[in-house]
């Protein structure tokens, strides 16, 4: 394969986005120590390619950097701000509108790839829309999962079912509240830190729900929530066992309110920082749900960071598959 040493050296970004992905999956946590090589060579490169284009007269490289630094950051930094990406999902993105803003050539004895550019030639914009095709195929697939397994239901385009002892294994976000299915349930990062918090499993809490609803039986010095995730790597893994007391604050939580059931406010108003974006009224709805069921709804979501690595690797290879769709409807 042909290509210039900058274009070789932009292919590292596809094994470090492989492994974000796989590690965004397994943890929902992407360290940030993943970006920081990905864009200083990024503004390596970017120092290494642009006195060549301005001795050449190649002002459009500028404007396409213009273009996909201008555009791309902005976009996912309001994407952020909204909550549509999450952190890791943000800075990958930053990094590809750096590392990645003309498209490169690579020659190989029968073609040259990517196969399909496009006439802006900026390529951050290819592996953004890329990554949209691709990630607009997952509820696509997740229905027909569902389908194939019986399960139909008017979540079945966004979630699955799960029986209830396995909800602290997941992530995501319940479906469910008492009173029928919801896309605004209790995310399960947040009920794993509750779990902890109190220092009850889900099996307990569905064991005796009677007691353990009533504030009085929350702990005395509760321990500290962490982040609810669930270390594959090394870390304490959290599976809705209850979970050794690690000091947390060191100070007795506000005395609970007899009208708090399952102490929700009181966790909330506890633990310094936010669970997630949790209501106190989610957490008690997501609680009485799971205490009951035995089966409920969750919806796993899908890390951007994968339907971003499956992108690159299209744009990588074949192109623009929306440009390519628009040119074929003849409107480009």
């Amino acid at each position: 394969m042909l290509a210039s040493t900058p274009d070789l050296l932009r292919l590292v970004a596809v094994p470090v986005l492989g492994w974000a992905a796989w590690r965004d999956v397994k943890t929902r946590r992407v360290p940030n120590r993943t970006w920081k090589p990905l864009a200083v060579l990024a503004v390596v490169l970017l120092l290494w390619e642009a006195p060549q284009a301005w001795a050449t007269g190649d002002r459009l490289f500028f404007l396409q950097v213009a273009i996909s630094v201008g555009f791309i950051v902005p976009l996912s930094t309001a994407f952020w701000y909204v909550g549509s990406f999450g952190g890791a999902d943000a800075k990958a993105f930053y990094v590809v509108a750096i590392l990645f803003p003309v498209y490169p050539v690579f020659y190989l004895p029968w073609a040259a790839l990517p196969l399909e550019p496009t006439r802006v030639g900026v390529f951050s914009l290819t592996i953004l829309s890329n990554t949209v095709v691709v990630g607009a195929a997952y509820p696509l697939a997740v229905a027909l999962g569902n389908l194939l397994r019986g399960h139909v239901a008017w979540p079945m385009l966004i979630g699955k079912p799960v029986a209830w002892d396995r909800t602290t294994d997941e992530y995501g976000m319940l479906l469910e509240t008492p009173d029928g299915f919801t896309r605004g349930g209790l995310d399960l990062d947040a009920l794993r830190m509750y779990l902890q918090w109190r220092d009850e499993s889900l099996a307990a809490l569905r064991e005796d729900p009677e007691r353990l609803r009533h504030p009085d039986s929350l702990p005395r010095v509760p321990n500290a929530p962490g982040d609810g995730g669930m270390a594959t790597d090394g870390g304490v893994p959290v599976d809705g066992t209850a979970a050794p007391d690690d000091g947390g604050s060191g100070a007795v939580p506000p005395a609970p309110r007899a009208e708090d059931p399952w102490g929700a406010q009181a966790f909330l108003d506890d633990i310094d920082h936010s669970a997630y974006g949790t209501s106190p009224a989610q957490l008690r709805e997501g609680l009485e749900v799971l205490t009951t069921a035995d089966e409920v709804w969750i919806s796993p979501g899908i890390p951007f960071i994968v339907p971003m690595f499956f992108g690159l690797v299209l744009s990588l290879t074949y192109g623009d598959v929306l440009f390519t769709a628009v040119a074929a409807l003849g409107f480009a």
